[in-house]
């Protein structure tokens, strides 16, 4: 039965490496059989998921400056450390001077993607964040501006683009509303996230969406949905790192997810939609040393080094164990060795999503 599983793994992955599409059942078989694969199977989906990331970039990784903008949130998720209702949770917020030092800083050292990132926070009105953005935009006029800030209305996203906004994030989580409500209070409708995903697409962001690995209660078929998703969402960026539990969450007791799984995922994902952006998740790293290097050499090709000044850092406390370097000149250095390590090298260009056929 193994032999004939590993046959078929090779088969499916050798299909979705030229065409870039799976059945949900081939899906599930590679997920199921992901554990009973030898190194010589692994590999060769790590190579082909290698070969399609290099085909559109090279041996480029490009990097992202990350502003955590705020700790302060409305929503009550599950499994998400800023959820309102977690009372020891350490608040702040970053002044307008604070974030424009922030990319000065990442300025200074190349960066010219800055992504701000924060809970949904009712202080960062529509008319604010559309002003800092204009003066992220007059300090350096060729940067992209990044922008995940959870769910808004259709005309709030509007004016966040006519404003300079290029990209927004914004993680559908699961695609299967059961999965989906395990995890979202009843106030949070899947239809809700999968309207505001449509919204950003209509509008002209670069949309980037994602989900948590081994999160609680998740099947295999639910997982499946997700790369199905996915793939008919066909976003410019997807974002999955493993779940990591925050304590004082419900999900807190729950098992973290693992680097191996998450890992398998993104050259599976890089498969699917070749030319998408695929970072290397800090929540990767905090479970995983070697997590840089693993998620490149499986088709990941962005890394968001921290501009958050570090007293902020350490109070943005999603999930528990999160890893934070005291320096961002620092991380950018240890970074760059690593990758020259394996035969990359950092890129400071934009670097936007290409089109699927455009090299």
């Amino acid at each position: 039965m193994l032999q004939k599983n590993t046959e078929k793994f090779h088969k499916i992955i050798t299909r979705l490496a030229k065409s870039h599409s799976a059945t949900r059942e081939e899906l599930l078989l590679l997920l199921k059989n992901r554990q009973e694969l030898g190194q010589e199977q692994r590999e060769f989906l790590f190579s082909e998921a290698r070969r399609n990331a290099t085909r559109y970039y090279g041996n480029k990784i490009y990097l992202r400056g990350l502003i955590e903008i705020s700790s302060f949130c409305r929503n009550d998720c599950f499994y998400c450390g800023l959820r309102r209702s977690n009372g020891n949770a350490t608040r702040y917020r970053l002044s307008e001077e604070e974030i424009l030092t922030c990319v000065e800083s990442g300025k200074r050292l190349g960066l010219q993607t800055f992504v701000l990132q924060g809970g949904e926070d009712s202080y960062w009105t529509v008319p604010r964040l559309a002003d800092i953005i204009r003066k992220i935009k007059k300090a350096s006029p060729t940067c992209a501006v990044t922008l995940s800030l959870g769910e808004m209305t259709r005309s709030d996203y509007a004016a966040l683009f006519e404003a300079g906004a290029d990209r927004y994030l914004l993680r559908h989580e699961a695609a299967s509303e059961g999965l989906y409500s395990k995890l979202h209070p009843k106030e949070m409708p899947l239809s809700r996230r999968l309207k505001a995903l449509k919204d950003l697409a209509s509008i002209g962001y670069q949309v980037g969406s994602g989900f948590m690995v081994g999160r609680p209660f998740e099947t295999i078929e639910d997982t499946a949905d997700d790369l199905i998703f996915l793939k008919n969402l066909a976003p410019s960026m997807v974002g999955i790192g493993p779940f990591v539990p925050q304590a004082d969450t419900p999900l807190g007791l729950h098992c973290p997810g693992t680097s191996d799984e998450t890992i398998f995922l993104l050259a599976v994902i890089r498969l699917l939609l070749p030319s998408v952006l695929l970072p290397a998740t800090t929540a990767l790293i905090t479970l995983d040393r070697d997590g840089y290097e693993k998620a490149v050499l499986a088709g990941a090709n962005v890394i968001m080094p921290s501009l958050t000044p570090q007293t902020a850092r350490q109070a943005y406390k999603i999930y528990d164990g999160k890893a934070s370097a005291e320096d961002t000149v620092q991380q950018i250095e240890i970074i760059g060795e690593r990758l020259k390590r394996i035969g990359y090298e950092i890129s400071l260009d934009r670097g936007d999503a290409k089109k699927t056929g455009e090299h």
